[in-house]
This record gives structure tokens, C-alpha cells and sequence, in this order.
């Protein structure tokens, strides 16, 4: 799988899952008719995105993904595992994340509401790393691979040669010719 692909997966998932868990905590305050727990859903909700836009500028996007790629072996041909099952491997935090503050949200809609505001946040704090990664691929004309590992454990990557994928190196263009004398 590569490496930008489980960050936008990533990315999405959190975002689903901080507006799924946000929306749970409404319904849940408004049966219970606690205007208290949306009033202060709503102000953390508000300091979430706000925390998350501000830790997620592409410098600081840039600046979190040096160490990963820099750990990256390399090898020359194309990894054989299957996108899906890494996916899987590595987000299964994420849904049993959303499982448990989801159930204890029926009960306590607080909690959901703090939840969700915490995976909005990482979801915008993680947006453009992506971007950060893309660009270092097509910089470097490489492409960056997820190795099989749990997510317990730090993400290791593989560089495989990116070939410059549909694009050339850019060059600048030869002079023109001089001019003929007559």
C-alpha cells in the first residue's frame, strides 16, 4: 500500500469518525435535553479545529514526515501485499476508538462530544501530510511503500525508484539556435 494512500485513508477515517461521534453526542444531549453538554461540545469543537488548522500548516506537515521517510529501506522492485489487509492492520485503533466512545457516548454524551472533537482535530492536524509526502515522491523521483507491521508499532516504509511517473526531470530547454548570416 502506499504510504499516501493510508494517510488519506487515514486522514478520512478520523474525520468520519470525529463527525459521526459529534453528531452521536447531539442526538444523545438533546433526548436527554442537556443543553449543558452541547453548549460545551460546541466551544471544544470550536478549539479542536482551530488547534488541528494550526498544527496542520504544510511546514509543520513537511517537518513530521523527515523521520519516517528518512528511516525508509529501500528496495528495487514493488512490495506484493495487499492494500486492504495493511489498511486494516493499521487503523483498527481508529474504529475501536470510535466503538468505545460511541457506546459510553449513548450513555454519557460528553464524552462523544470530546471525542469527536479530538478526531476532527487530528484529521486536520494530519491533512497535509499527504501533500508533504507527495511532493517529496515526485521531487525525488521515488514512491514510498507501508511494510506489514502492527499498529502498535511506528510505521516502516519502503522506497521503491518512482521513475518519475508520467512526468520528465525538469531540464531547462537547449538555446535557440543562432541566428544565420546572410
Amino acid at each position: 500500500m502506499l504510504f499516501t494512500e493510508l494517510l488519506r485513508v487515514t486522514v478520512l477515517l478520523a474525520a468520519g469518525a470525529g463527525s459521526g461521534l459529534i453528531a452521536l453526542s447531539v442526538f444523545v444531549a438533546q433526548q436527554q435535553q442537556s443543553s449543558t453538554a452541547i453548549i460545551v461540545g460546541a466551544a471544544w469543537w470550536v478549539i479542536a479545529v482551530t488547534a488541528g488548522l494550526i498544527m496542520g500548516r504544510s511546514r509543520s506537515a513537511g517537518e513530521a514526515m523527515t523521520a519516517t521517510l528518512a528511516q525508509a529501506r529501500t528496495a528495487v522492485e514493488l512490495p506484493a501485499q495487499s492494500a486492504v489487509r495493511i489498511a486494516l492492520t493499521r487503523l483498527w485503533p481508529v474504529g475501536l476508538f470510535v466503538i468505545v466512545c460511541g457506546g459510553v457516548g449513548v450513555i454519557w454524551p460528553q464524552v462523544a462530544a470530546i471525542a469527536g472533537g479530538y478526531a476532527l482535530m487530528v484529521a486536520l492536524w494530519w491533512r497535509n501530510r499527504e501533500a508533504a509526502v507527495q511532493a517529496i515522491e515526485d521531487r525525488d523521483g521515488v514512491r514510498f511503500y507501508v511494510e506489514p507491521s502492527s499498529a502498535l508499532r511506528p510505521v516502516k516504509l519502503i522506497r521503491t525508484p518512482g521513475l518519475y511517473r508520467d512526468r520528465s526531470p525538469k531540464v531547462k530547454p537547449p538555446p535557440p539556435p543562432p541566428a544565420a548570416s546572410t
